[in-house]
């Protein structure tokens, strides 16, 4: 027994050399390069407000903040590469409501969500509920309501399970009408669609819209949001127009893998905190009718279970099911 002895403090040494260097790591934060990923193409809002922030995020860590797309499957993707990365901070997931969604829509995933831990809720940003003027007269929803008890309209949206998608089906239970949805292939198909006259409405971005708004080929009815939206704030929101209860956004949330240091997640947070304030970046967000919100990572976790609930009970309300 004795001749072995010794190797209790080797393993005992080999431990701490573990531990510290763990600990050193997480200290030294960060030290190379950080992966922001995205579940969208390049060339969209989503990929607009990532590389909007990206070099204000590393010129603050000091490190480079690459982003990087992986679009598909409704934003499953990219949350199930997230989700299998290493839990150490360098590996950061930006998503928008399809992340609450797909959970209660879909019956796999590629991913458990219990495997991302939030560290901010981000940016909101209302859409804007905008229809054909040729085809619908109303001027106003309560309006556009008794137009739709009438007659059965339509209306596209950029997808099954999108988040223009549960905004049409909450619109249906809140006001109590009956319409047909037509699933298109992104925001501005849907909007071109309704312009085209092939549905009536839509629940599209301000970016899709705006342009056919102000063009007068859209009429925008309201907003979507709990308050007006700064870019059309001449348009009131839907709870306003007479049916509280009505609220939508589209939200982006940071996470990281589960497991990441507490420290770390504390670091990611602070260090979003400060791009927000920066001009550059709320000018930019401004353009594009985003508004920036900021939150502590408890606040994120429980806006995303908030999120994951409601959006659970519209689901079954509605029947919504993926073919």
């Amino acid at each position: 027994m004795n001749r072995k002895s010794p190797a209790f403090p080797a393993v005992v040494m080999l431990a701490l050399t573990v531990f510290c260097g763990a600990a050193g790591a997480q200290e030294s934060y960060p030290n190379r390069p950080i992966r922001l990923i995205i579940p969208y193409a390049p060339g969209g809002i989503f990929d607009y407000v990532a590389r909007l922030v990206s070099p204000k995020l590393s010129e603050s860590l000091r490190q480079m903040v690459v982003v990087d797309n992986r679009p598909g499957g409704g934003g499953m993707i990219a949350a199930a590469i997230a989700s299998k990365a290493i839990a150490d901070g360098y590996t950061i997931l930006l998503v928008d409501p399809s992340f609450v969604i797909n959970p209660n829509l879909q019956k796999a995933l590629p991913y458990e969500p219990r495997d991302l831990t939030a560290v901010i809720v981000f940016t909101t940003a209302s859409l804007v509920l905008s229809v054909n003027p040729a085809k619908v007269p109303a001027k106003s929803v309560p309006e556009l309501v008794r137009l739709a008890r009438t007659r059965k309209l339509s209306y596209g949206s950029a997808g099954v399970g999108t988040t223009p998608h549960m905004a049409g089906e909450l619109f249906k239970i809140v006001t109590k009408v009956d319409m047909l949805h037509v699933p298109y292939k992104g925001a501005g198909p849907a909007a071109g669609a309704v312009v085209a006259g092939e549905v009536e409405l839509v629940f599209g971005s301000v970016a899709s819209t705006q342009g056919y708004i102000q063009g007068g080929r859209l009429r925008g009815l309201a907003t979507t949001g709990a308050k007006r939206a700064s870019a059309m704030s001449d348009l009131p929101t839907v709870a306003e127009s007479g049916f509280p209860g009505f609220e939508v956004s589209v939200w982006s949330t940071a996470f990281v893998p589960a497991g990441t240091p507490r420290n770390i997640i504390e670091r990611l947070n602070s260090e979003f905190r400060k791009v927000l304030r920066d001009p550059e970046v709320t000018s930019g967000l401004d353009k594009a009718a985003i508004e920036p919100l900021g939150s502590s990572p408890p606040e994120a976790t429980a806006f995303v279970q908030n999120e994951l609930k409601k959006w659970r009970e519209l689901i079954r309300t509605a029947g919504i099911k993926v073919d």
